[in-house]
């Protein structure tokens, strides 16, 4: 099967998903070869509960935005600006589709190869790093983040005990102020500010 990091030829079996998020519902159209197809995952929840969103404003990147949960909903719950990018082409295709759905305004999306045609910089990034895409392409997403952040701005992220959380956060604290924000079932929320 398929990763979300891959555009290859899954034959599609496009199914919408609900969510009820702090007190809001959103429905996501998701689909074979994108993470998380039958719905919203834990830690993907658990980043999203965890985030000071009343602290987020400006401007947001929803980096590897899969079928769109992150980037839908803080725009939905404040108002911010997003851009949006994977470089999965089904899963731009159903971000586009959700936002419709979810009836948001101000977000763009992209196609984009971790930073490859990012020329902004953003007050938050937000991040659920696609693991199975290989230690690398999860470094240049989170150590390179500092470089596409206004100053002071803050990568949000989860990650796994079992995916190295615990050196992750060694590593992370070279370029970064670290500070975790929720620990949950082996899950790690963390708050990174330049």
């Amino acid at each position: 099967m398929g990763q979300y990091f891959d555009n290859d030829n899954l034959p599609s079996n496009m199914v919408d998903t609900e969510c009820f998020v702090l007190g809001h519902k959103f429905i996501f159209s998701t689909d074979n070869g994108v993470f998380s197809k039958d719905g919203l995952d834990f830690g993907s929840r658990l980043l999203l509960e965890s985030i000071p969103l009343e602290e987020v404003g400006g401007k947001v990147l929803d980096m590897g935005c899969g079928y769109g949960v992150f980037g839908i909903i803080i725009n939905k719950l404040t108002s911010c600006h997003v851009d949006m990018v994977d470089v999965n082409l089904r899963a731009i295709h159903l971000t586009e589709i959700n936002i419709k759905k979810n009836h948001c305004s101000n977000i763009d999306v992209f196609e984009s190869n971790t930073y490859e045609n990012i020329h902004s910089k953003y007050t938050s990034i937000i991040t659920n790093p696609p693991i199975r895409a290989g230690k690398r392409i999860v470094y240049d997403i989170l150590m390179n983040a500092k470089n596409y952040l206004e100053k002071d701005g803050r990568l949000f992220l989860v990650i796994r005990k079992e995916q190295g959380a615990k050196s992750l956060i060694i590593d992370l604290e070279k370029i970064y102020t670290v500070r975790i924000l929720e620990r949950k079932k082996g899950f790690y929320i963390l708050e990174c500010t330049v």
